[in-house]
């Protein structure tokens, strides 16, 4: 069972989302609009908690970065960008297996192992951190000691060919909330973003999509398939600068390109030219970002090379927002769980869905809904659902996995004894071992559709 503080955790934060739902409730209808066409929308509430600030210096091994990606709404990312970037493959790979040279490696259980690095003969070789501020980033992209990364102004990381880059898979991640709360600056999600970062060493991309009821359904769907096409578009342009089209738009700099400011280059964001690899992109969605998620893969599938270079490889399901009009097994059982009850769930519902097309076996709702849109596609990325024990949305869940399976996609599912609803990524419990163990078990999942090898495990 959960412990005696989690209960009590659980019983004050029902108290508040309750009261925050019912005063959203009062939201005059002219503020909020079926699609958010032409409304600025809202992506976060103040009132809810503090904003983790921006660090683009990599002191934590994670630099960041804000991101407005839509001039016509709020609609924003924050660029997580982990520090192995810098480093060159063949820096990290030696015949026995990845070398993190200056930087203190987490092993699988969250113990530090300080850079050891086993040798040929079994022994055990300790490489000492050297100067650790030359490979400390500065706000703008580059490391202070401007003649490692830096060309006249210009960021090498441009260079396809440099040594210092490294490019990683992309994931985007949609954080949870009830779509009515949270932010992907928030805290707590920055946290758990810099984890995913370093533990799956990918660039995570977090959403910051608009939230109801000022801005209904489908915004917070629409604005996820936004930022896909927005990093297709990023990569295609990166490309465009590198190659020298339209014009001279790229020109070498003592034996390295640099994008130049012109048409269409100057709106590269250089972390993801620099560093970005979209063919091996990731889908994470916690709670209602589950939901939204698995909306974007089937949009990509129905896209196909519509999205190129862009490739959705994999994605992951965290406790996923699931509801339907027949109650399930836990939905009966467990209907007053801790944290986010089905009361108070159903209610979120009513705030998200426009009132005209109101159900709980909406598509958006109900993914086992037959009427959703047809049969799932059989292209449908490799799925990993995560549920939990005390969650009374886990059996929809589950049920929704072996639903992918049935057309043969990969779906496991990771269901965690004495675990609640967003055991993994609610701030009073980001520092648990659990919380810590869902985060390295997403990982070794992962790593098997990101590695440049192919469908094996990369470490």
């Amino acid at each position: 069972m959960p412990s005696i503080g989690v209960k009590l955790y659980s019983v004050f934060f029902k108290f508040m989302l309750k009261h925050r739902l019912q005063s959203r409730l009062q939201v005059p209808e002219s503020d909020a609009v079926g699609s958010g066409g032409g409304n600025f929308g809202v992506t976060s509430r103040p009132e809810e908690g503090t904003a983790a600030a921006v660090n683009p210096s990599f002191t934590d091994g994670v630099a960041t970065k804000d991101i407005h990606v839509d001039p016509l709404t709020s609609l924003s990312i924050r660029i997580f960008l982990p520090e192995t970037c810098l480093r060159s493959p063949d820096a990290l790979t030696n015949s026995r297996g990845p070398v993190f040279d200056s930087v203190s490696r987490r092993s699988s259980y969250g113990s530090p192992n300080n850079g050891a690095i086993p040798s040929s003969n079994g022994g055990v070789v300790v490489k000492r951190v050297q100067n650790i501020d030359s490979n400390r980033r500065s706000s703008y992209g580059g490391c202070i000691d401007d003649s490692a990364l830096k060309s006249d102004g210009g960021y090498k990381g441009y260079n396809p060919s440099g040594k210092n880059c490294r490019r990683l898979p992309v994931m985007l991640q949609f954080h949870g909330g009830a779509f009515v709360s949270g932010s992907n600056d928030s805290v707590a999600n920055d946290c758990f973003c810099r984890r995913i970062a370093k533990l799956c060493d990918v660039i995570v991309l977090a959403v910051g999509y608009r939230l109801a009821p000022e801005n209904k359904y489908p915004a917070a769907f629409e604005d996820g398939v936004k930022v896909l096409h927005w990093l297709a578009k990023q990569a295609n342009l990166a490309e465009f600068g590198r190659g020298g089209g339209g014009g001279a738009v790229a020109k070498k700099m003592e034996g390295n390109w640099h994008v130049a400011d012109a048409f269409g280059t100057s709106m590269v964001e250089p972390w993801l030219a620099a560093h970005g690899n979209p063919s091996r992109c990731v889908l994470l969605g916690v709670s209602c970002g589950g939901n939204i998620a698995d909306y974007v893969a089937q949009k990509a599938v129905e896209a196909g090379k519509l999205l190129e270079p862009v490739k959705v490889v994999a994605q992951v399901l965290m406790y996923p927002f699931f509801i339907g009009s027949v109650p399930t097994h836990s939905e009966i059982k467990l209907a007053n769980s801790y944290f986010y009850d089905k009361a108070m769930c159903t209610l979120a519902w009513k705030l998200f869905l426009p009132e005209e097309e109101f159900s709980l076996d909406h598509p958006a709702a109900n993914p086992l809904n037959p009427n959703r849109g047809g049969p799932l596609p059989k292209q449908m990325p490799p799925t990993l659902t995560v549920v939990a024990e005390h969650d009374w949305m886990r059996d929809r869940a589950i049920a929704y996995s072996e639903e992918l399976r049935k057309v043969n996609v990969d779906s496991p599912v990771l269901e965690y004894k004495d675990a609640v609803h967003e055991f993994a990524t609610l701030d009073m419990l980001l520092k648990t071992p659990l919380a810590q163990a869902c985060a390295e078990d997403i990982a070794i999942w992962v790593k098997k559709y990101i590695s440049l090898r192919g469908h094996e495990f990369s470490y």
